[in-house]
């Protein structure tokens, strides 16, 4: 069995980095091809190094070119096949919902060579997102959907996708998690800006449906201000690139009651998340850490392809309205962390290299 593994973000690059660390330790023949999607040392290279990850065998470094969605999948569509064809894996790994994830299941597709989806059947039912049409192809083209939750494993088999192609593994986020949470804890993040445990406020906003828009980010920044006000906690925002090229596009200053920082490493994050009282975010990722985590999240969107999150109650949609974004934020600091994360055993990892092992070898 030799195993392609394709990535090309930071989201990508930490849930299947217990991937790569079970694959080197059961000595499985891998290769890591790396799309370049994400664009600067601390949204990439930094991740590597700090999760001991090998150097990617190849790496497109796309994220040198411009373009808009269609030209950048179309690039690394042509990059990954003549890699696979030089190759030749017994299958490929994608995680997710990017444009990296289409791209390496496109190109297997038309290879014929099996595609493992990990973290697959998560729906947002919304089809403006990008990553919503990412993960239904990806999906269908799928020979192996590695799914989550048992929701997840539903909404594959509503679809029509086979039964037995589906199989019920946990989320790598939780290997993740278990694996650098003693390295986080050694992090200096709070130090560093002074923070208190349970004593501040951590933000994140990427999304595109939202820093894409003047009016959405603005009203972001407008909850943010009032959330600061109603409740004297310090707010910290990691500030991710694009969110920084529309606020400098449409003028938008960050109030003086957030404080944005530049973007940090995983286990400086990974200790924010920890020790906050109360985390805002647009991304699906962070909706999962903080209920692993016991810490409870707004999620700065209409809706969610993490609603288990919102089932044990870690979570709540807040949209972009300010005065909703206030009241989901007080609605959440008063609550108590009782619930219980869904996301599997911490050895999301294992379990799909046992499964490979056994079709494939």
């Amino acid at each position: 069995m030799k195993l392609a593994i394709i990535l090309g973000t930071r989201p990508e690059t930490i849930k299947l980095a217990p991937l790569i660390l079970a694959c080197k330790e059961r000595h499985i023949p891998y290769i890591i091809l790396h799309t370049g999607q994400h664009y600067s040392y601390n949204m990439d290279q930094l991740f590597f190094e700090e999760l001991a990850l090998p150097k990617p065998d190849y790496h497109l470094h796309l994220s040198l070119t411009s373009g808009g969605q269609g030209e950048q999948v179309g690039k690394m569509l042509i990059g990954i096949e003549e890699i696979l064809q030089k190759e030749k894996p017994s299958a490929i790994l994608v995680q997710g919902d990017t444009n990296s994830v289409l791209a390496g299941a496109l190109a297997a597709a038309k290879l014929q060579i099996p595609i493992a989806h990990v973290e697959a059947g998560l729906r947002s039912y919304d089809r403006s997102m990008p990553e919503e049409l990412n993960r239904i192809i990806t999906d269908h083209l799928s020979t192996y959907l590695f799914v989550p939750t048992p929701l997840a494993r539903d909404i594959a088999l509503k679809e029509g996708i086979t039964k037995t192609s589906i199989i019920l593994t946990g989320n790598t986020v939780v290997d993740a998690i278990t694996l650098y949470k003693e390295k986080a804890l050694q992090s200096t993040f709070l130090k560093t800006y002074k923070l208190k445990k349970q004593e501040y406020i951590l933000v994140t906003a990427h999304r595109a449906e939202n820093v894409d828009h003047a009016d959405k980010l603005q009203n972001i920044f407008t909850g943010l201000q009032r959330l600061a006000q109603e409740t004297q906690l310090p707010l910290i925002y990691p500030l991710h690139p694009r969110t920084k090229k529309f606020m400098t596009a449409y003028n938008i200053q960050a109030p003086k009651e957030v404080q944005v920082i530049d973007p940090i490493g995983f286990f400086d994050f990974l200790q924010a998340e920890m020790f906050a009282r109360l985390v805002l975010t647009d991304s699906g990722g962070v909706q999962e850490e903080t209920c692993i985590l016991g810490i409870p999240c707004v999620t700065l969107r209409e809706n969610t392809e993490r609603p288990e999150t919102l089932t044990v109650g870690s979570n709540v949609l807040a949209g972009t309205n300010p005065e909703k974004i206030l009241s989901c934020s007080l609605a959440m600091l008063a609550k108590k962390p009782t619930w219980k994360q869904p996301f599997g055993d911490g050895k999301a990892g294992h379990h799909m290299l046992d499964y490979l092992q056994s079709v494939l070898t």
